[in-house]
């Protein structure tokens, strides 16, 4: 007997997509994914162990490890080879341990407002007793201020109810037991196995899961991306369900979004990118999305030339137009494809021929700065 519940969605034929709820919610959180995911993949939406609606939950104490193995059951009897997962919050904590311990079933994760350790365990045990003693009903209030922004609360409060609904609905025994198993969790050795492309996202404005905790995971995972989702907090599917399905969907369909932020990072480096993503607003984030997926989606993915060919390219224009700050970042970006340092000095010494002397000058001196850096800082 598979102990969760669950529902399918979408073509037969379509690729099979598993999505993982939060603690204290229900397979229903999705439902603004539903109409969007299900044109393009067979969605399987599942309540994680203990969450479903008028249902005893099984007895516990629950792990993730255990948790994980219910969806990999689920899997099984479905009779699905690979299935990408899509977990939030607890359902991402999940999503990890199935990614790091049965990496052949995952073809791609996405990994949303969570992390692989949150202490502190007294913090869970004590919520746990709350529950048990007052039920789910007792912490909806406080759930709902960490879960949204105040500008969501205030703005909509038909969701906000429609949500607090969904918390009290969760079995008090099955939250109390999903509490204790995140409280007990440490999963940070898990992540170096994680093979599968992984897409992490969170909200800038997310207080359980701050944007600084996705930064961690992105650093531990290898094959990772990251999404910092402006002016969002925790529950940000709901929050901001446009932003966070085109997000999902342009990294399951491999889009030119996806493909441009894969060569960014490849030519600017993790950190640069990653700054930049941290600093991005409601103001510049349309700005930043456009140059991911039209010059690095686009132009820089080009077969035409290999990515050495484009950063020698790349410094001889920005050379000629003075263009010092960026300069200094390809200058990188040309080592890191593979641009010697002969090689520099001579596309500069060929640009002061066309662009003048002064230009490469000045490109001389930025690229001696960079030299002069110890890789490992870029």
């Amino acid at each position: 007997m598979i102990p969760t519940s669950y529902k399918i969605d979408g073509p037969d034929s379509a690729p099979p997509l598993v999505l993982l709820n939060s603690l204290g919610s229900t397979m229903d959180m999705w439902r603004y994914q539903l109409p969007f995911l299900t044109q393009r993949f067979k969605v399987i939406r599942v309540d994680t162990r203990g969450h479903t609606r008028d249902t005893k939950p099984p007895s516990g104490p629950y792990s993730i490890q255990e948790l994980g193995s219910d969806i990999v059951d689920l899997i099984k009897h479905l009779d699905l080879n690979m299935v990408s997962l899509c977990g939030l919050s607890l359902g991402g904590m999940i999503a990890m341990n199935i990614a790091a311990n049965q990496p052949n079933l995952v073809d791609k994760l996405i990994v949303s407002s969570s992390s692989s350790y949150l202490p502190p365990l007294q913090g869970w045990q004590e919520r746990a007793h709350t529950v048990r003693t007052s039920g789910t009903a007792s912490i909806a209030e406080a759930l709902i201020k960490r879960w949204f922004s105040e500008a969501f609360i205030a703005s909509h409060p038909q969701e906000v109810s429609s949500v607090i609904q969904m918390i009290e609905s969760i079995p008090d025994e099955g939250y109390a037991w999903c509490a204790e198993a995140i409280g007990h969790m440490d999963q940070r050795h898990l992540l170096a196995k994680i093979t599968a492309p992984t897409l992490l996202v969170g909200g800038s404005m997310d207080p359980v899961t701050p944007p600084s905790m996705i930064f961690e995971t992105h650093s531990a995972i290898k094959s990772s991306s990251l999404t910092i989702v402006p002016d969002a907090s925790h529950l940000l599917n709901i929050e901001k369900p446009d932003q966070f399905n085109q997000v999902v969907s342009n990294f399951l369909l491999d889009s030119q979004t996806s493909r441009g932020s894969r060569i960014r990072r490849s030519v600017l480096g993790d950190k640069h990118v990653d700054r930049s993503i941290a600093t991005a607003n409601s103001f510049d984030q349309d700005f930043k999305d456009f140059i991911t997926g039209y010059a690095w989606g686009e132009v820089w993915s080009r077969p035409g030339l290999d990515l050495k060919m484009r950063s020698a390219i790349t410094i001889a224009a920005l050379t000629a137009l003075g263009r010092e700050k960026e300069l200094y970042l390809h200058i990188k970006g040309a080592l890191r494809n593979g641009i010697t340092e002969a090689e520099l000095s001579e596309i500069l010494i060929h640009v002061a021929i066309y662009a003048g002397v002064p230009a490469s000058n000045s490109a001389f001196e930025i690229a001696s700065k960079v030299l002069s850096e110890d890789p490992a800082t870029w």
